[in-house]
């Protein structure tokens, strides 16, 4: 999603519903919780309803904007930010962790949010915590728990590095175009660095091999990961007779870890 009054024209190729409503705006950068002296970065500022109230409240507002007209417009409005015309995407997200503490907000097109943030998990470091805002299933199956429908490969992963919580729910009306759909704004603080995953790449391949096979028992799906995978799941204490679905995003991370030490073995 993108934000603000009604200016410069949607682009349906980039997915822009500009937000337009003082009230969800004020609620997004609330739930940021920083203090005055942060640094914040805002993530598809589009025409600008986040960024003004967060460069009022915070001393460096930073913002990675996709489409170049809405970036250059939003600058000439905005001197004191920081813009650069980036595909969020494609961007180098290890870069972080130059900036210490930093805050992220935004509202993400619906058809990048989920890539988007699978990406953005796994490769920054040293960030404080992050407000989305999402379609509202990809924000359900963000903070979803083990055992139910919108519990799958996405939310093991992004729980293996974040704690994920769904705040509140966004009606469609304060859009400009109108979506279709319901949003949700999701808060993210990033796990502890002794928590998260030894091999993300092992552990990206296992959950997509699991959850593309979701109705299978786990040893039939272990089976075909070679020799000692099937055992290694057992001596984890694993059911194999059990579903992937119902395999928390820790246990995930353990057997993903067990099965690299086979590997290198």
């Amino acid at each position: 999603m993108e934000n603000g009054p009604p200016s410069a024209p949607a682009k349906r190729s980039l997915g822009q519903n500009f937000l337009c409503d003082p009230n969800t705006v004020r609620r997004i950068v609330d739930a940021l919780e920083a203090p005055p002296e942060a640094t914040v970065l805002e993530i598809g500022p589009g025409r600008g309803a986040l960024t003004g109230l967060l460069l009022e409240r915070f001393a460096s507002v930073l913002a990675l904007e996709k489409d170049g007209d809405l970036a250059a417009r939003i600058k000439a409005k905005h001197p004191a930010l920081g813009v650069a015309v980036a595909d969020a995407l494609r961007f180098p997200w290890e870069r972080v962790d130059r900036l210490p503490g930093l805050y992220l907000a935004g509202n993400l097109p619906y058809n990048v949010a989920s890539p988007l943030l699978w990406e953005f998990v796994s490769r920054a470091r040293g960030w404080s915590r992050g407000v989305f805002m999402v379609q509202w299933e990809v924000g359900r199956r963000l903070a979803a728990a083990p055992g139910g429908k919108e519990y799958g490969a996405l939310s093991a992963w992004v729980q293996n590095f974040v704690s994920a919580r769904v705040l509140f729910k966004v009606p469609p009306t304060v859009f400009r175009p109108r979506p279709k759909i319901d949003s949700a704004v999701v808060a993210m603080l990033p796990r502890p660095e002794g928590e998260l995953p030894g091999n993300s790449e092992n552990l990206s391949a296992l959950l997509k091999t699991c959850f593309q096979r979701r109705r299978k028992q786990l040893g039939v799906i272990l089976r075909g990961l070679g020799e000692g995978a099937v055992d290694a799941a057992m001596e984890l204490g694993l059911d194999t007779r059990s579903r992937p679905e119902t395999l928390s995003p820790e246990r995930f991370r353990a057997l993903a870890d067990a099965l690299s030490a086979i590997q290198a073995s």
